[in-house]
């Protein structure tokens, strides 16, 4: 057995695990990368460890100091994990109306958690970090929705853990949040083969679907931009609450136990298989299910986990 010298030695080289009896298309294979195995529980691990360590290569961070950031969940926890291992003090912009394993988890990393309206989603939270980072100019921003080491990492180490065990990938699928790692991995496979389709999952315009966000609602990360994100993508699937909820069940049915992002990212994937002869889909998920189970997601009534998906941050 390996031994490791820290926990963070863990992050990434995550399982490939093929899901294909889920595929509606038995001529197109899916695949799901489960990033809930990083050891703070989600993908954002990597883009944690890669926005702090790029800091201090750039000697933007020092010992003890504070650092801001906005989250809905992952993010925050990631960097909380990575800050109490470093030494630096972590305090995160929150949405009010988070499930409350998110705070949990960021309580128990020792982040200092400040509440930004509930109704405001995660914009409200990005909104009131930047007016924050202003008023303190000695804390670290390291916002992750324009920092390039957010793609970065996914470019050094999701892409090419894909391509190193999925080589004959057709279709690249993952949530569009911040949007580093479909910008990440979509360019490092297409570098690798031109010919592999990147799609970005997106909910409806006005509606909430965890851990996604429709660029037509008004806010597009800044690294979308500044990395060509629109001429990388080669289409979107459109998912609704209902069939993220309805998804994150199914994955069960193999044996998976995944967040509710997961189960809109596989939605998405399944109606690739549906519009394709065959082919080779490969799915992110973003999390493991454990951070979920308050919202019932698994055990209750599907309307009324819909209904709750509505008013409460799951993601």
């Amino acid at each position: 057995m390996t031994l490791y010298s820290s926990v963070l030695d863990l992050i990434g080289n995550t399982p490939l695990v093929d899901i294909t009896a889920l595929s509606p298309n038995p001529d197109a294979r899916i695949l799901i990368k489960l990033e809930g195995q990083n050891p703070s529980g989600s993908v954002k691990d990597r883009i944690a460890l890669s926005m702090i360590e790029q800091a201090e290569s750039d000697r933007r961070l020092s010992p003890g100091q504070t650092l801001i950031e906005p989250t809905s969940g992952n993010t925050g926890i990631g960097m909380a994990m990575v800050c109490k291992l470093k030494g630096y003090h972590l305090t995160v912009v929150l949405p009010s109306n988070v499930s409350p394993e998110r705070r949990q988890l960021l309580e128990v990393w020792g982040a200092e958690i400040i509440e930004s309206p509930g109704s405001e989603g995660s914009n409200g939270a990005v909104k009131m970090a930047r007016d924050l980072a202003d008023d303190h100019p000695e804390w670290a921003f390291l916002y992750q929705y324009a920092n390039p080491a957010n793609p970065k990492a996914h470019y050094q180490g999701t892409g090419p853990e894909i391509w190193r065990d999925c080589p004959e990938i057709t279709h690249f699928v993952a949530g569009l949040g911040t949007s580093g790692t479909l910008l990440g991995c979509g360019r490092y496979l297409k570098e690798h083969n031109p010919d592999v389709k990147i799609l970005a999952i997106e909910p409806p315009a006005g509606e909430m679907v965890d851990g996604l966000r429709n660029l037509d609602d008004g806010y597009i990360p800044p690294i979308f931009v500044d990395s060509g994100g629109a001429e990388l993508l080669d289409g979107k699937k459109i998912v609704r609450p209902r069939e993220s909820i309805e998804w994150t069940r199914r994955l069960t049915e193999v044996g998976i136990f995944a967040g509710i992002s997961s189960g809109a990212a596989l939605a998405g994937a399944a109606k690739c298989a549906e519009s394709i002869e065959r082919g080779t889909i490969v799915v992110v998920a973003a999390d493991g299910g454990w951070k979920y189970l308050s919202t019932g997601a698994w055990t209750d009534d599907l309307d009324v986990v819909e209904k709750r998906a509505k008013e409460t941050i799951y993601f």
